[in-house]
């Protein structure tokens, strides 16, 4: 069962490409974080560098690019969240998730140009339900979490508090340091709290804490030469290599790169059933402050002094994020012909962010926020500043007809706007206008079409058309005159919105006596305005541009056969083809591919149970994953190679669900590799092999 489209319906029954995945899946999986999710859904890719909010989702190549807007809407427990910050988190508790694919605005609004990602926690009921679950892998990993949950009044008052802690020293490894470069520790603690007084009504409360150490920049540049010592740079050159996306260097800066997250979300989500149908309130705050700080470019022993190197100096970024939404929607009863759903959304944000760099003089680098610092232990030689006040409003509808027994028609429409103010600091320097106010506003109306045909009960084919809209927002002032002077052209201290149209053919269909499952879809996209990402080392400038026209295409198929009641396997592939059509910063690049898509993805797999006594079972699990070339940027100058990784899982559990030990890996055969490559040559360097082993005792 999926609820992809706000009603319960079969996977099969949904007109929509979905990879659901239920409790059992979860934990048979050992998905623990949305990267687990994304290698095992065709046609969705995740590169993971920098900090715990960076992140660089691909679907059916519907990009996200570094600062930018989310190209999927995540909706956690019916509340969706506001930032792409968010996106990242530890998975645990989970009752189901849901990967949804095309484009879903005029359900979800905001960013969900590519999609959707819907998550539900565990929720509480009458029987009581509590596990605890410890482990420790390599890189000096060890893991706590556990949940426990029922009634506190029976039939009326239901409650849930789940915690999740997880340290590790880290996987990298720092040459000049001679410490591990990726420290990883997060703490999360969610509660739930539901009443269901039993007359049509039910109020869902829910409020997560999360405090996050690890990375903070996590890159290193290519273009250097290194002196004697293998870890000062000296000057540009050739030393560590060429400049491409297969080039995985080791890290070697001399100050900590460091950063963390500290995030409090609480939402109320209030439903009620009236004469029409059911009127539904979801309100949400949500808190961010995200920092980092790192050696500045090019990441190495060297520091700022002349007659050492010129730029390896200090770096810092500071985010403070503080949002409110309100959404109401009422919808028709969901057992008639015609069913319908109208509604509003409202969202209120406000967003600090600084970018700043400082002299390496050896003794460390000062926490900057709103302000840069004279202090000569590190004092500020840029500083880059601005405050923004954003508010974003909807209203949508849909109408869904049951023309006969085997003919469906969906309608549905979304109107967003967005109106953003930026105030940049009067302590900015050197670029931009100190002081200055600057507004923008993005709009989009996002239609969608749906046909679904139904010949018999177990198969189904649809067909979709729709529209999708991700907002446009402000690059740091000034960036634009910075961009000139480094020989970028094209690019404005105001980010356009990105706009899509996509239409898709899909087919799925139980085979067997319902033990094959089949999967099957075809996607055709055309995407003006695709945003894109550059960067300025000197001064730590992130800059987004627009690429004009880009038109993706592509398919994907997944099956699941249950071979018989021990074993079952499972497959899928995607491939997208994608190219930019225009783009008048530099028409030599039109016919090339477009930046961060693999051109496919693969996944193979099986899971074998089988009983080794009456009280006890062994498990085994094994996944191949695939990824194809990917090039980083318009020019297609350096493409990274296609990536293999192989995992498995295995262990013992009773046979009545009370306990197991897993023991699991990740990319077992060692594949080397940058995470993410930005033009220019600056890497980020994946984790190699992994492994842990976790012991899970559940005790209702």
């Amino acid at each position: 069962m999926v609820t992809a489209r706000r009603r319960d319906e079969s996977a099969l029954e949904a007109p929509i490409a979905v990879t659901a995945f239920n409790a059992q899946m979860i934990q048979d999986a050992g998905i623990e974080r949305v990267e687990d999710v994304i290698q095992l859904t065709p046609n969705v890719t995740l590169a993971t560098s920098q900090g715990i909010g960076t992140n660089f989702l691909s679907i059916r190549g519907i990009t996200q690019v570094r600062n930018g807007e989310s190209p999927v809407a995540t909706i956690v427990d019916g509340v969706l969240q506001f930032t792409a910050i968010q996106f990242r988190r530890e998975l645990f508790d989970v009752e189901s998730i849901e990967v949804v694919k095309g484009p879903q605005g005029a359900i979800y609004g905001r960013n969900a140009t590519g999609g959707a990602i819907v998550i539900n926690t565990r929720r509480p009921t009458n029987d009581t339900y509590s596990y605890l679950q410890a482990g420790a892998g390599n890189g000096g990993e060890y893991s706590l979490q556990g949940s426990i949950g029922g009634a506190l009044v029976e039939d009326r008052w239901y409650g849930q508090l789940s915690a999740n802690y997880i340290d590790r020293d880290g996987y990298l490894f720092n040459i000049t340091r001679q410490e591990e470069a990726d420290r990883f520790e997060d703490t999360t603690v969610r509660g739930r709290l539901i009443y269901e007084p039993g007359d049509g009504f039910s109020a869902d409360f829910r409020a997560a804490v999360s405090a996050h150490k690890g990375r903070g920049i996590g890159f290193q540049f290519q273009g250097v030469n290194i002196a004697d010592d293998g870890i000062t740079a000296n000057g540009f050159g050739t030393d560590t290599g060429p400049i491409d996306a297969n080039n995985v260097l080791p890290v070697r800066d001399n100050n900590v790169d460091f950063g963390e997250r500290d995030m409090i979300d609480l939402s109320m989500k209030l439903d009620w059933e009236v004469g029409a149908g059911n009127l539904v309130s979801v309100t949400s705050y949500t808190d961010i402050e995200e920092w980092s700080d790192s050696d500045q470019f090019p990441y190495t022993n060297a520091r700022s002094a002349p007659e050492l190197f010129g730029f390896d100096g200090t770096q810092t970024g500071f985010f403070e994020l503080s949002a409110f939404t309100q959404e109401l929607r009422l919808s028709s009863p969901a057992d008639q012909d015609i069913r319908w759903e109208i509604g509003a959304y409202y969202l209120d944000w406000e967003r600090f962010v600084s970018l700043s760099t400082g002299v390496d003089t050896g003794q460390g680098i000062i926490r900057l926020e709103r302000e840069p610092t004279t202090d000569p232990r590190n004092p500020t030689t840029s500083f880059l500043a601005d405050d923004n006040e954003n508010t974003s409003w909807a209203i949508f509808g849909s109408v869904d007809f049951t023309l006969n027994d085997q003919w469906d028609l969906s309608l549905a429409l979304r109107y967003d706007e967005e109106d953003r103010e930026q105030f940049v600091s009067p302590l900015q320097f050197p670029a931009g206008v100190p002081g200055a106010t600057n507004k923008s506003s993005f709009d989009k109306l996002q239609p969608k079409i749906t046909f679904r045909y139904q010949p018999t009960d177990n198969q189904n084919w649809y067909l979709t058309w729709g529209e999708g809209f991700r907002s446009g927002q402000f690059n740091q002032n000034g960036i634009a005159d910075v961009a000139a002077g480094a020989g970028l052209v094209g690019v404005s201290d105001v980010a356009d919105q990105e706009e899509s149209e996509s239409i898709e053919l899909g087919y799925k269909g139980q085979f067997l006596d319902d033990r094959l499952r089949l999967n099957a879809a075809l996607f055709s996209t055309d995407v003006e305005g695709q945003q894109f990402f550059s960067f300025i080392g000197a001064i730590s400038a992130q800059i987004l541009t627009n690429i004009d026209e880009v038109s993706l295409s592509g398919g994907e198929i997944d099956l699941v056969y249950r071979v018989n009641e021990n074993l079952d396997l499972y497959g899928a592939f995607g491939f997208t083809d994608s190219e930019i059509e225009a783009y008048v910063v530099d028409p030599t690049v039109v016919g090339n591919d477009a930046p961060y898509i693999a051109e496919n993805t693969l996944n193979l797999g099986f899971q074998w149970e089988n009983p080794v006594s009456d009280s006890l079972e062994f498990f085994l699990r094994g996944d191949y994953e695939r990824r194809g070339e990917q090039f980083w940027d318009p020019a297609n100058s350096t493409a990274r190679d296609a990536l293999n990784f192989l995992n498995a899982r295995v262990g013992v559990r009773s046979s009545d669900g009370r306990w197991e030990v897993i023991a699991e890996g990740h990319n077992l055969n060692d594949e080397e590799y940058n995470s993410e490559w930005v033009a220019g040559g600056f890497s980020a360097r994946a984790p190699g092999r992994t492994y842990n082993v976790k012991y899970r005792y559940n005790f209702n």
